[in-house]
């Protein structure tokens, strides 16, 4: 599989590959880093979106957030450049707050992305809305009803229909980087140095300070920096139902007592 990997590889940058090593971390698609004959290393991912995955990471560094270079595209087979990584995300909370808020500034025209995006079997429609309570009721939220329990469908159907009283109406349509948790979050010496595995789309920016706090604590000067709107912290229950939801769906019930208590502080 390697070998095949590597020629691929190399075949696509014009520069032969020595070696392949597979790296942890990829539950979702097989991440190698690949060591090039030139001196360098690239990194590759292999998967069905890997074009979407593309433009979502060319977008993000178009808009002067830090990502990854896109080196290639394959049929199946994603390459980019290796970005430094210390893991030390406890010392970049100030850089990371610098990043969010140069991202966030480029607006779209609407909510949503030009195409459909997946996490594995879980769909992430994106199709745009003109209003934001809408696109998150029916692309965040009622997207998983035929896929929970009943009882907890029709707890978040009714979640759905008050949206509109609970979320704001027409925030700035913010680029989002979608899954952002500290994992896809590299820094170096206390700076972000690339965001990555992103699931962009347009929306309210305060989804993306949600999902840091699923396996992460930011600290309260992060939020500080960000400046969100008033009443942002009544809100964060609400966007973190949806990654939530999608991890319910892909690693079983351990995560049904989270989205149980997400639905509660806003029922």
């Amino acid at each position: 599989m390697q070998t095949s990997l590597a020629d691929r590889a190399a075949a696509l940058l014009g520069v032969p590959v020595l070696g392949a090593a597979a790296l942890s971390g990829g539950d979702l698609s097989a991440v190698h880093r690949l060591r090039l004959a030139n001196g360098g290393s690239a990194i590759a991912k292999q998967g069905p979106l890997v074009s979407e995955e593309a433009e979502m990471l060319i977008a993000i560094a178009a808009r002067g957030a830090p990502a990854p270079a896109v080196l290639a595209v394959g049929e199946d087979l994603l390459l980019i450049a290796e970005m430094p990584n210390d893991g030390h995300l406890g010392t970049s909370w100030d850089s990371l707050a610098t990043v969010l808020q140069t991202l966030h500034a480029a607006s779209g025209r609407a909510y949503g992305w030009p195409a459909d995006y997946a996490f594995g079997r879980v769909a992430i429609p994106n199709g745009t809305t003109d209003d934001w309570p809408s696109f998150w009721a029916e692309r965040r939220l009622r997207t998983h009803l035929p896929h929970v329990p009943a009882p907890l469908a029709r707890r978040l159907d009714r979640l759905a229909d008050r949206l509109p009283n609970l979320l704001p109406m027409h925030p700035a349509p913010s680029l989002l980087h979608g899954d952002l948790w500290g994992g896809n979050v590299l820094t170096s010496g206390g700076r972000v140095t690339a965001l990555i595995d992103p699931a962009c789309y347009h929306g309210d920016r305060e989804v993306d300070a949600a999902m840091l706090t699923l396996f992460d604590a930011p600290p309260t000067r992060f939020y500080d920096a960000l400046a969100l709107a008033a009443g942002w912290q009544e809100r964060q229950p609400i966007y973190r139902l949806w990654p939530l939801l999608v991890h319910l769906r892909l690693f079983g019930s351990s995560y049904i007592g989270a989205v149980e208590a997400a639905l509660a502080a806003v029922e």
